[in-house]
């Protein structure tokens, strides 16, 4: 596996870790949160303009669609910061709550989405950690 997948890897993973500890430690918060960054139309452009930098950051650097589960779902992590960036960009704030927080029942099921991302992070992190880097020629 590539030095960049695995590196990527344990970067996508600790991060992942980290917000679903917040997440778990603190469910009401977090929706609050989420809440008023919607209703920020500043934030939320800053928000949406980091995440197609990120997003494009990653396609560009990653766009690896075989060699294992790992270089997969780093490539998909990069395509959907993209496309969630581009998202935050070009909808209304009225229709990015309906999608967000009303179509995804983030605000009355906030720890299913915590598990999901703790699943992966653990698993990027164990992977990113314990996979051998290719040598290069």
């Amino acid at each position: 596996m590539s030095s960049r997948t695995l590196f990527l890897g344990k970067l996508f993973g600790l991060y992942l870790i980290a917000v679903s500890v917040t997440m778990f430690a603190h469910p009401q918060a977090t929706v609050n949160i989420m809440k008023a960054i919607i209703q920020n139309p500043p934030l939320l452009f800053i928000a949406g303009i980091i995440g197609v930098t990120a997003g494009i950051a990653i396609v560009l650097a990653h766009n690896v669609w075989s060699g294992g589960a790992l270089p997969i779902i780093v490539t998909l992590f990069g395509w959907i910061s993209l496309i969630k960036g581009m998202l935050l960009l070009l909808l209304s704030p009225s229709t990015e709550f309906q999608i967000f927080i009303v179509g995804l029942h983030y605000e009355q099921h906030p720890n299913p989405y915590a598990a999901f991302a703790l699943f992966l992070g653990v698993y990027m992190t164990y992977a990113g950690f314990t996979s051998v880097t290719r040598s290069s020629k």
